[in-house]
């Protein structure tokens, strides 16, 4: 009877051990709005290297680009649901979820790109991850970008603010947004993304606004002829993963998951600001008209959107966002 019983918890043992082995292993479906040779897939192919490696081989990544599972406020929802593992989108539907991420739509307020990176990486991009997961059950785990945004249009070149005037403009699905271009003179009207490119085409939308690595990718210059560097607000582009997801990983594979995002962060913006530079030229050699307006003018005329939206998107939060300096 002994026996019987050392050989039973050994098969026990057994059985326990090649479960816990096939739970180790996981694939996690990524959703990304842009293509594989986006700006975005950059920073997602190398989270998925590292996810391999640090986990030598048991946890993987499947991306599925081009909106392919959804669009982005979907995909926000979906990842919050455990309908998909994780996703890249930019913050444009998420003030739909708590209004402190409207931030992103105000315009002028982040400098340039170290001036975002610095509050993303404090503790004030900590405590946005923690409200989107508290409002969506979404877990932030890595500050990822789409970038400085840019005016694009098909009626004419936009040398002066006035050149904005009466121009159908789309927006994202955002009331600040709607604003902003109201009050720079445009005919504004939101739109969900997976339409503008045939909105464009078709011309019941003659501009929009995107970062340059998202107009190259998405090949907004074979709609749009000209392109204005308007830089008016900063887009991140967070890496995601459901919070009970994350939550039903060991503590080992939940490092894991942090330590290859960690990785990835920093690669994936140095990708974006060298697309952001280069393929300003490209879109220029495909016929585009770039235009570099004295900004000035468009930054007084979008200050009271920002006193229109500061409570609500929380007047500390604002202030720390636009006085942020990175620590020497």
């Amino acid at each position: 009877m002994r026996h019987f019983n050392i050989m039973g918890i050994t098969t026990v043992m057994a059985l326990l051990g090649s479960t816990a082995l096939a739970q180790e292993s996981r694939t996690f479906d990524v959703s990304l709005a842009l293509g594989a040779q986006s700006h975005h897939a950059v920073g997602v192919h190398k989270f998925g290297e590292e996810l391999e490696r640090l986990s030598e081989g048991r946890l993987k990544i499947r991306p599925h680009y081009d909106n392919a599972l959804g669009a982005e406020r979907e995909v926000v929802e979906g990842i919050g649901l455990g309908l998909i593992d994780m996703g890249v989108t930019s913050t444009g539907p998420m003030g739909g979820f708590t209004s402190e991420f409207l931030l992103f739509d105000l315009p002028y307020i982040f400098r340039d790109h170290a001036h975002a990176h610095g509050f993303l990486d404090s503790e004030h991009g900590d405590a946005l991850a923690q409200r989107l997961q508290e409002a969506a059950g979404v877990k932030i785990i890595g500050w990822m970008e789409n970038g400085f945004r840019y005016e694009t249009n098909s009626v004419r070149p936009i040398n002066a603010l006035e050149d904005l005037k009466g121009i159908k403009h789309r927006t994202q699905e955002s009331s600040v947004q709607v604003d902003t271009w109201t009050a720079l003179g445009t005919n504004a009207a939101p739109m969900a993304w997976t339409e503008v490119f045939t909105a464009l085409q078709q011309g019941v939308m003659e501009s929009q606004e995107n970062p340059i690595p998202t107009i190259y990718d998405v090949k907004f210059n074979e709609v749009q002829d000209y392109l204005a560097m308007t830089q008016h607000v900063y887009s991140p582009a967070p890496l995601m993963i459901g919070a009970q997801l994350f939550d039903s990983l060991s503590p080992e594979d939940q490092a894991i998951v942090l330590e290859a995002a960690r990785i990835a962060t920093p690669v994936q913006r140095a990708a974006s600001r060298e697309m952001d530079e280069r393929l300003v030229g490209e879109l220029e050699a495909l016929g585009m008209e770039v235009t570099r307006p004295d900004l000035a003018p468009f930054r007084e005329a979008v200050q009271p959107v920002i006193d229109k939206w500061k409570d609500t998107v929380g007047t500390e939060l604002v202030d720390a966002a636009a006085n942020f300096q990175a620590a020497q």
